[in-house]
C-alpha cells in the first residue's frame, strides 16, 4: 500500500484523491493545496483527480501514465471510472501513485 493510499483512506479524511497522490508522492504543500479543487471529477477535462496529480508530477511521461492508468483502471475520467469500469477511488489513488513511482 502506498503512502498516497494511506492518506486517502485515513480517518478523518483530509485529502481528496488528487491531494493524496500529490502529498503521498512528494508534492510540495503548495501543490497539495492546489489539488483541493481536483477531486470528485473536477480535474481538468473530467480526468480522475488521482491521474491528474500523477500527470502533474511527471509531465514528461503524461501519455505513458494515461495509457497505463487506463489499462489498469479501465478509464481516464472520474465519471467513466465510477459508472463504466466500476473502479473504486482507493484503487485509482493506488494506481496513480504506483505510476508516479515508476515514471519519476
Amino acid at each position: 500500500m502506498t503512502k498516497a493510499h494511506q492518506l486517502f483512506t485515513a480517518v478523518p479524511k483530509k485529502h481528496n484523491c488528487a491531494q493524496a497522490v500529490m502529498d503521498g508522492c512528494g508534492g510540495t504543500p503548495e501543490q497539495v493545496a492546489g489539488m483541493a479543487a481536483c477531486g470528485g471529477g473536477r480535474a481538468p477535462g473530467g480526468l480522475c483527480g488521482a491521474l491528474h496529480a500523477a500527470i502533474t508530477l511527471c509531465p514528461d511521461h503524461a501519455e505513458e501514465i494515461k495509457s497505463e492508468f487506463a489499462r489498469r483502471a479501465g478509464a481516464l475520467t472520474c465519471r467513466d471510472l465510477k459508472t463504466v469500469a466500476h473502479t473504486p477511488c482507493p484503487i485509482c489513488v493506488e494506481t496513480a501513485a504506483q505510476l508516479v513511482e515508476t515514471y519519476s
